[in-house]
This record gives C-alpha cells, structure tokens and sequence, in this order.
C-alpha cells in the first residue's frame, strides 16, 4: 500500500506520524500541496491523507489506484463525496480529537470578554497605569460570570465539555435545540437570546446554521450579551455582528473562526480590530494543542487500520 500526505505542516512539526507510517509499504510525505500539484502526487497512492487539500470531481478522476481517504480533520467538504463513492473509494474523518484543547479556548475567548483583559493589556502597554491618578484602571466594565446565563448551540461532546467548565465558574446553563432539526424539545435559540448574557456556538456550519445570528435576532439581545464563536465561520453574520458592537446592541464578540480562512480577501472583523471595540479575533487556533494534533494522527491511524482489515489487507 502507497500512502500520500498532502499537508503535513497543518498539524505543525511536532506529531509524530509513526502509527500511520507503520502501516504502509511507501509513505510519502508533502508539507503543502497546490491545486496544481495534487493530481500528479495522489495518481499511484492507495491511501490519501489530506487536511485541507481539496479532492475534487476531476482530482479524483485521475487517481486510479485511491482506495482510502483519511481527512485529518472532522469537516469532510474539501471531498467530493459523490465522485469518491461511484469510484468506491472510501472516506474517514476524525471527530472529538480536540475536545478539551478547544473547550479550553472557549473558555480563555469567554474569559477574556469578560474582564477586558485585551483591552486593559492595551491601556498598560500604551503607558496609561503608569501616569493614572489612581491605583487601578477602571475603563471598561467588567462582568463576573458566576451567575450569568449561557446559552450554548450545539451540544455534542464539545459543547457538553464548555457546558461542564461554564457550571464550574457558576454559571447557568441552557442548551438551544438544534437549528434545523425536527421535533427537538429544547427551546430555541431566538427564544433564549432575550436572557442569555454569554451566547457559545458547537455547531457545524448548514443551511440551518448559516447567519444563525444575524440583526434581526441580535435586536433582541441584552446590550450586554457577549458572544463566543469557536464552531465555524458564516454562523455568525460577521457584517451584522460588527455593526451590533459597534452600536452597543451587544457588549462584546470573540471569534477563533471566519467565513474565508485565510482571510485574504478582508474581513469585516479585521476590519474592526484595532478599533476601541470589546472584540477578540484567534487565527483558527483553539485546536492547536499538541495533544489534539497528535490525537488527530492517532484516530487516523486507528481508521486506517480498520479499513486495512476490512480490505483484507
């Protein structure tokens, strides 16, 4: 079996990608690899690791001897589905591989709107504590958690593990039914905004999901609603959102995810971000711990074994 990694660097240089290696006869790894450069890399490989490389109709095509893709991530849009099942190739993601390394992040997001620390970091670099007429600096307001109300959407492992840290700090929890789905019991998000004062997203990104909050349901927010999304770019109106912090319908918005990454056609959150805003913006980095990134190898590796068994390999 020939194996192919299309874009190692993605999970940074510090895994160790052995229990993947152990199974393959040929292995070859790429750092990156362009849309120009992927036919010509997977054309001999039986198996396919790819993070974000997409694997399109006419990629697939091409690869006559792809058995196996192993998507080292959880979403598997960069796949095209169709082609790959007509061609009876198969598709393995990986799911709950950074639960804990991105609840943490959640929760520094959610921390960090709350006591300004960005913001009064800012004051102190800019030489402001050191020439005040008192002992503290008291600019922006701050909110203690313990008892403020946080409406989570989405609550898979991932939002279950936000969920357990927020009751740590005090917190009430509320879990919205999930956008979309039929019959759910639970209430809705836009009945829960008007009490929530901390809003979390751990959904995927849908049809359903798409401009999940957006003006029309922000105008019913609390002016102090704080918003954290760690889920995916385009749940959150970025346009809308800006514009409610702005305006003071809402009090602060913290974002690790945006609707095009990178971002380089702009972004109206990066837009914002040097202006006198409550407003955080994290490059796509709460999964970034190394034992979620190895976890990731790990559960790939794991995937792949079952499908060797299953092939009779």
């Amino acid at each position: 079996m020939r194996g192919v990694v299309l874009d190692a660097a993605s999970l940074g240089n510090d895994v160790d990608w052995q229990p993947i290696a152990a199974q393959l006869d040929d292995w070859q790894v790429f750092n990156e690899t362009t849309a120009e450069q992927v036919v010509e890399r997977i054309q001999k490989a039986d198996i396919v690791f790819s993070n974000k490389v997409v694997l399109d109709n006419e990629t697939l095509r091409s690869a006559t001897q792809l058995k196996w893709i192993g998507i080292l991530a959880t979403g598997t849009n960069n796949v095209d589905h169709d082609t790959a099942k007509a061609r009876g190739i198969k598709v393995a993601n990986v799911e709950a591989y950074g639960t804990a390394s991105v609840a943490q992040h959640t929760l520094t997001l959610m921390l960090n709107l709350a006591t300004q620390a960005q913001r009064y970091h800012q004051l102190v670099a800019s030489g402001a504590w050191q020439t005040a007429s008192r002992f503290c600096l008291n600019d922006f307001p701050v909110v203690q958690l313990a008892g403020k109300h946080l409406v989570i959407v989405g609550h898979g492992e991932l939002g279950q593990a936000v969920e357990s840290l927020a009751k740590a700090f005090g917190m009430k929890v509320s879990i919205a039914a999930r956008p979309g789905k039929k019959n759910d019991p639970r209430p809705s998000l836009d009945s829960l905004l008007p009490e929530a004062d901390v809003i979390s997203l751990h959904c995927p990104l849908t049809d359903d999901t798409k401009d999940l909050l957006n003006s029309n349901n922000l105008a019913h927010c609390k002016p102090e609603l704080l918003i954290v999304n760690a889920a995916r770019g385009g749940i959150v109106n970025e346009h809308d959102a800006v514009d409610a912090l702005r305006n003071g319908v809402i009090a602060g918005l913290a974002v690790d995810v945006l609707s095009e990454e990178p971002p380089r056609n702009g972004n109206p959150l990066l837009d914002a971000i040097n202006e006198p805003l409550n407003l955080i913006v994290t490059p796509h980095s709460a999964w970034l711990a190394p034992e979620a990134r190895q976890a990731i190898i790990n559960i790939s590796a794991s995937n792949l074994r079952q499908f060797l068994q299953d092939d009779g390999q």
